[in-house]
């Protein structure tokens, strides 16, 4: 019975959860530091990647300026194995860091095979949860690495342009979850590779001459793609019309948006990052600290429930090339 459950529990793969925005600055890796500590502190196994590639900082809110091994240590096949390059986080035991990467125009241009055999590696890490930091804005890169995840958590402010920013981040999301699922099929690939799409009905209708059920074909696919919502730096004269957003969505995505929590504008979280340390272990009892903690309670209620296997990503024309 023993053996059995060892068995079991080795090849129960992690929940992944991707935390992405349409533009920087918008504080998403400290969001995902904090959440990362707050989890591992409610017992779960908890792995922080950053794959902000060509920007990665989030060794530095945990004080390792200097980490030993980084994700460019694996993509060049310095070590064989992901996990060789976890960092054990002093504040935590249960918590552990993917430094990443972007030191290097190598790594920073990542070719698509080595992208992918990255996704799949990250499969294989034993934890409960992994979060992964995705870079600021709408590459391919950010892309795949924000889809590769079981739960999407999208990061803006208040202002305007980063709203704008975040509708346009989920929307091409949306569209390169739909493609993925046409790609891969030799009667409509190259339909589809030689075009740029601004909207999910682009896509059906270019492809319904060949594939009368595009269109359920796309909604099957976007079946488990509803994003949530983290809005940090809320004070009481700005906020985001969430309603707005969340109706902007559903019309020209086809997708919903669920509000995790609104972190205010405080100024602990200053003072943490300065004391490199999350939030939430610097000021435990801070207003940004009390409504991070709410914010993670809900998303381990989220990830508690069954999830959509995100569809494989297909190489981009330029990454194919």
């Amino acid at each position: 019975m023993a053996n059995t459950q060892n068995v079991e529990r080795s090849l129960r793969m992690a929940t992944i959860v991707s935390v992405g925005s349409g533009k920087g600055g918008v504080g998403k890796s400290v969001i995902a530091a904090n959440l990362s500590m707050l989890l591992a502190k409610q017992g779960k196994r908890v792995v922080l990647a950053d794959l902000d590639v060509g920007g990665a900082d989030a060794h530095i809110l945990f004080g390792m300026l200097n980490p030993p091994l980084t994700l460019t240590d694996f993509i060049a096949r310095r070590v064989e194995r992901l996990e060789d390059v976890l960092q054990q986080v002093s504040a935590h035991p249960f918590l552990q860091l993917i430094p990443g990467t972007g030191d290097t125009l190598a790594t920073a241009n990542l070719p698509y095979t080595k992208k992918k055999r990255l996704i799949r590696h990250f499969r294989q890490l034993q934890a409960d949860v992994i979060i992964v930091d995705i870079g600021a804005g709408t590459s391919y890169h950010a892309l795949d690495f924000f889809l590769m995840a079981d739960h999407y958590l999208t990061v803006a402010t208040p202002d305007p342009t980063s709203v704008l920013d975040l509708y346009r981040f989920i929307k091409l999301a949306a569209i390169r979850r739909v493609l993925s699922a046409f790609l891969s099929r030799d009667v409509v690939s190259e339909t589809l590779s030689e075009r740029d799409f601004s909207s999910i009905d682009e896509v059906i209708q270019a492809i319904s001459e060949t594939d009368p059920n595009a269109r359920e074909t796309a909604s099957r696919t976007l079946q488990g793609f509803q994003p949530y919502l983290i809005v940090n730096r809320v004070s009481g004269k700005s906020r985001v019309n969430v309603l707005q957003l969340k109706k902007l969505l559903k019309e020209y995505v086809g997708g919903d948006l669920m509000m995790l929590g609104e972190i205010p504008d405080d100024p602990a979280m200053t003072r943490a990052v300065r004391s490199y340390l999350p939030v939430v272990e610097f000021e435990p009892t801070a207003p940004a600290s009390l409504a991070l903690e709410k914010a993670a309670q809900t998303l381990l209620t989220l990830l508690a429930r069954p999830v959509t296997i995100p569809t494989e990503t297909a190489p981009s024309p330029e990454e194919a090339a």
